[in-house]
């Protein structure tokens, strides 16, 4: 059976938001099955909790956040895309602020947070949401086309196609590729950093954004290069954090996909709208479970395997 896992044990972490800059106290607990992901906002007077949902998606400016009867979580997908990474199903995040710490900019921290608490698995089969038929959102024509399309596939893999009229972005690969099941992704997506341009942080900081933003935690280009002075991580960096978040945005449905998902330039509100067209169409997708595990794609029953 492919079972749901979740922590052996809690595990924590300090940081600071990227747009708020405000610091913020991250706890991850072990939860029964089909709990699913809940942020749980404990810096109020009564502790608020707001499980993970497509239709909880509130705003998409810069990042995702969810959000129930006014209370909000920001920036939500590097952590979302870790445990999409690992197969994480259930879990409560414990968190003392609004927003979800940056930390390096990438999942990678919390990759790291989630295997050295332990991955359990638990005595329920895994629920997959899969897709039995194409699901589109297109936005613009000509140079301002944006798209994203959800296709049956057994297994779950992405193709993200970005463009940036950067010659520093331009230099790098710009299409990339990613299958869930090559058990690759904290070597292959979960290092990509988010990255920005200086000639915008003066407007997004206007605006309340980008204030806890800077080179520890995000690739920073200005009008010709990177300024890192350690570069790249990856020659495709910056395609590979699309990959990372369109994992992290997607797995606010509340399930593993099996699906094929592909994108040309899209972002956080594409597909949140990608998802929700998903939903809106109850023949287009299916739930289910693997009794047999070598009935399910291949790499899944060993992904992020418990130690």
């Amino acid at each position: 059976m492919i079972a749901q896992r979740t922590l052996k044990t809690l595990t924590r972490a300090v940081g600071v938001g990227l747009h708020s800059g405000e610091r913020v106290e991250l706890t991850l607990r072990p939860a029964a099955p089909d709990t699913g992901i809940v942020f749980r906002r404990v810096d109020l007077a009564e502790p608020v909790d707001i499980p993970v949902s497509a239709t909880a998606v509130s705003d998409t400016r810069l990042a995702s956040t969810l959000s129930r009867d006014g209370v909000r979580v920001h920036t939500v997908e590097h952590l979302m895309s870790a445990c999409a990474g690992l197969g994480i199903d259930n879990l409560i995040i414990d968190i003392t602020a609004e927003e979800v710490p940056i930390l390096d900019g990438s999942a990678a921290s919390f990759v790291y947070l989630l295997l050295s608490a332990g991955i359990e698995l638990q005595r329920a089969p895994r629920r997959f949401l899969r897709v039995k038929r194409p699901v589109e959102v297109r936005e613009g024509e000509g140079r301002t086309l944006k798209w994203a399309r959800l296709e049956p596939y057994h297994g779950f893999k992405l193709r993200f196609q970005i463009e940036f009229d950067h010659p520093a972005v331009s230099a790098t690969g710009q299409c990339v590729e990613f299958d869930l099941g090559s058990g690759q992704y904290a070597r292959e997506i979960a290092r990509a950093r988010t990255f920005g341009f200086t000639r915008d942080v003066e407007h997004m900081r206007a605006q309340g954004l980008a204030l806890g933003g800077g080179l520890d935690n995000a690739i920073v280009l200005d009008d010709v290069k990177v300024l890192n002075a350690d570069g790249l991580r990856y020659d495709d960096e910056f395609a590979k954090h699309k990959i990372l978040d369109a994992m992290g945005d997607l797995y606010l449905v509340g399930r593993p996909l099996l699906a094929a998902y592909s994108a040309y330039r899209s972002g956080h509100a594409l597909n949140n709208q990608l998802l929700r067209a998903l939903l809106a169409q109850p023949d287009a997708a299916e739930i289910v479970t693997f009794e047999d595990d070598a009935r399910a794609p291949h790499g899944f029953a060993q992904l992020a395997l418990a130690r």
